[in-house]
């Protein structure tokens, strides 16, 4: 779960991170109030909404002028920011965040998220603050330092100066040296308290009364340790995050709404890529990542059938079940029992194999429904692509298109 940077910063300030007076703003009037009591030499408006480059589109304003703040706010208001993350539909302004500004001397990059290499947190940081930390890495990637944290041992004073050192911190602003520990400290608390992914400061910076702030903040969350952290929970907004990957989360499905017309349904994440990349191999497009589960029952395969219908995108499903902890028939009475309920009008391929796939087969060939059972995979996906009409001119077999 992502949140938005005044929620960010909110955590930050509650760890002990230090952040620029600011609030969450809705309307111009209460800019205008805010700005007033702010009372800042400058004055920044920021656009909230779930996504990088803000900046670049347009979502932040910088004032001198306290007079200027309500108008600014009025124009980012009900904008749509398109920006790299949102994609070309872009992102409607509901919330600013109105803060104050502060004197830059130096900007740099902090980040803390889970290394998968080796499964510890680590901390990544640079001396290039405020540009993209993959655009760094392409380009100058001796600028990017790395600090993994033992969990067993949590976070040590080592670890931070470390890191400063990396970053010439004693040369830049020898001042900032225990601070940037202790910061880093505070934020490899909030991250395993509240059992974040990842926590960026981009940037963090050195203001020129020699101070460090959190100029910027993202934080996202883990979704499986939420039910731990109601006070987290509280900061999800539902405008930010697709409905339907809302309504699979209630029914402890993993779902990713994508851009293409094949709604695809699969038990496991490994097979669940592997789908997608056949229908894209057939010559189409899969319109989600769904993966029911290894466990998956006759109710969750019916709440996902019912989740890829919602989907006004979506012309045909592909549904690719290997029982081995799941036996097919249930998969089979899930789809069944879905496809009556919802009254399928579109086409439907599924494939099982594992335990009890003939008799799965079996069920959906009696059943009286217009779906098309399979074994093969390739010959299932090539079944789905020619439905829905979406197909390239000449299929290629896995195997061709990996030789071409």
């Amino acid at each position: 779960m992502n949140i938005h940077e005044f929620q960010a910063k909110q955590l930050f300030a509650q760890f002990g991170v230090p952040v620029p007076r600011g609030k969450e703003i809705k309307t111009p009037k209460a800019a205008a109030k805010w700005a007033a009591a702010l009372n800042s030499p400058v004055y920044v408006v920021k656009a909230q909404i779930h996504a990088g480059g803000r900046g670049k589109a347009g979502g932040v304003k910088i004032t001198r002028d306290q007079a200027e703040v309500p108008g600014l706010a009025k124009e980012l208001l009900g904008k749509t920011l398109v920006t790299h993350q949102t994609g070309p539909k872009g992102r409607k302004v509901r919330r600013l965040l109105i803060e104050e500004g502060a004197g830059i001397a130096k900007e740099l990059y902090l980040s803390l998220l889970v290394d998968r290499d080796s499964g510890w947190p680590v901390f990544i940081a640079s001396t290039e603050g405020g540009m993209e930390i993959e655009e760094v890495a392409a380009k100058t990637p001796e600028k990017v330092l790395r600090e993994p944290i033992d969990p067993a041992a949590g976070f040590q004073g080592y670890n931070g100066r470390k890191l400063a050192f990396g970053l010439g911190l004693p040369a830049i602003e020898p001042t900032v040296l225990n601070p940037f520990v202790a910061m880093l400290g505070n934020l490899y608390r909030l991250f395993m308290e509240k059992n974040a992914s990842l926590v960026e400061i981009n940037p963090l910076v050195i203001t020129t009364d020699k101070k460090l702030i959190a100029l910027d903040g993202k934080v996202s969350f883990d979704d499986s340790g939420l039910f731990k952290h109601p006070d987290v929970q509280a900061f999800r907004d539902l405008h930010e995050e697709e409905p339907l990957e809302i309504e699979a989360s209630k029914n402890n499905l993993n779902y990713v709404k994508l851009d293409g017309n094949i709604g695809c349904m699969v038990n496991g994440a490994g097979l669940a890529m592997a789908t997608m990349d056949v229908i894209k191999l057939a010559g189409s497009w899969p319109a989600n990542f769904l993966d029911v589960g290894g466990g998956a029952t006759k109710e969750t395969v019916a709440a996902g059938f019912r989740i890829l219908l919602k989907d006004k995108h979506v012309k045909g499903i592909f549904i690719n079940i290997f029982g081995g902890i799941v036996r097919c028939e249930r998969i089979a009475h899930g789809v069944i029992d879905a496809a009556k309920e919802v009254g399928l009008k579109l086409p439907v391929v599924v494939r099982l194999q594992g335990t009890n796939a003939e008799e799965g087969r079996k069920l959906l060939l009696e059943s009286g429904l217009k779906v098309d059972v399979a074994t093969d995979l390739w010959e299932a996906a090539q079944k789905i692509v020619a439905m829905t009409g979406k197909k390239r001119k000449k299929a290629e077999a896995p195997g061709e298109a990996a030789h071409a």
